[in-house]
């Protein structure tokens, strides 16, 4: 009986062992590639570039840092699609491209409400984890960028000022 179930054990094994390196030869998610960078929005400082860069560009921007496990799939089949769809969505490296480049209140509102990073992500770049100051200081520079980056006519409000009256009222 224990030889019967050892048996059917490595039959498993095997065809586990045996799917996971056939799953190797599907091409999606080994072909990463990082476009050449078009055009950085006009950054507000500095500062919002670096903590941009240390949590958002991964998946954001066309300068991704891509590690050992995005080459194996299934893995690499996620993080490609998390960086497509990153890209898709807001692209520092090709800016004002992507479906949420001209709203900076919804950037903030993901950042603020902890959507962004995703969490599976933080895991794996611990880095990447603002503290409450660092956050606070990305949502107010991402704002600033995205406003002064916006055409006139696009919703933008004209100066910053006005933008920063209309935060303090939303706080009151």
């Amino acid at each position: 009986m224990a030889d019967k179930k050892g048996s059917i054990l490595k039959k498993v094994i095997l065809v586990l062992v045996g799917l996971f390196v056939l799953i190797q030869l599907v091409p999606y998610g080994r072909g990463h590639t990082n476009p050449p960078v078009v055009q950085e929005p006009n950054w507000d400082s500095p500062q919002t570039r670096q903590l941009a860069q240390q949590a958002c560009f991964d998946c954001h921007s066309n300068e991704t840092e891509w590690p050992w496990y995005s080459n194996i799939a299934p893995v690499s089949w996620l993080v490609q699609r998390d960086v497509d769809e990153g890209r898709e969505h807001l692209n520092f490296s090709n800016w004002p491209k992507g479906r949420k480049a001209d709203d900076p209140e919804e950037i903030v509102e993901e950042i603020e409400e902890g959507e962004m990073p995703l969490w599976f992500y933080v895991i794996l770049h611990p880095e990447a984890k603002l503290d409450e100051v660092e956050k606070k200081q990305l949502m107010t520079g991402l704002r600033a960028t995205a406003l002064a980056s916006m055409p006139p006519g696009k919703g933008r409000v004209e100066t910053l000022e006005e933008e920063n009256e209309k935060q303090e009222e939303h706080k009151h």
